[in-house]
């Protein structure tokens, strides 16, 4: 990631491999139009299916919110190619079980139960549960 593209995307927790590379691709489309990435995850359930999860600077994400989205980034995509097989596109919001992913998520959930897991052992495990 560049040093600028760092700068634009405050997120804390980032994509690694080619969800990195489609994260590079989606996000100045998505700044573009008011709306900011919460995470980018292609799985292998059915065929491929590419899950693009963003939200307004509020965040909030309408049904019309993701079809603008889908229809803003899938040009993007289709320009750059960064996925060699066909795929299914699915733009979503973050919804009740969303990753926290910007250090304001923290602020804005504090209170709130949590179940977190972490990618390294933390004493002698990974999974969590409590409020932040």
């Amino acid at each position: 990631m560049t040093a600028a593209a760092s700068e634009a995307d405050d997120r804390i927790i980032r994509e690694s491999g080619i969800d990195a590379r489609i994260a590079l691709i989606v996000q100045p489309v998505l700044k573009a139009i008011d709306f900011r990435l919460v995470r980018v995850q292609l799985t292998g359930q059915n065929g491929l299916t590419l899950q693009i999860m963003a939200e307004r600077e509020d965040g909030t994400m309408t049904v019309e919110d993701c079809e603008e989205v889908s229809r803003a980034v899938s040009p993007a995509l289709d320009v750059e190619d960064p996925i060699e097989k066909a795929y299914h596109l699915e733009v979503s919001s973050p919804g009740i079980d969303r990753p926290l992913v910007r250090k304001s998520d923290f602020t804005t959930w504090t209170g709130h139960l949590v179940k977190l897991e972490t990618f390294v052992l933390v004493g002698d495990r990974k999974r969590f549960k409590g409020k932040i």
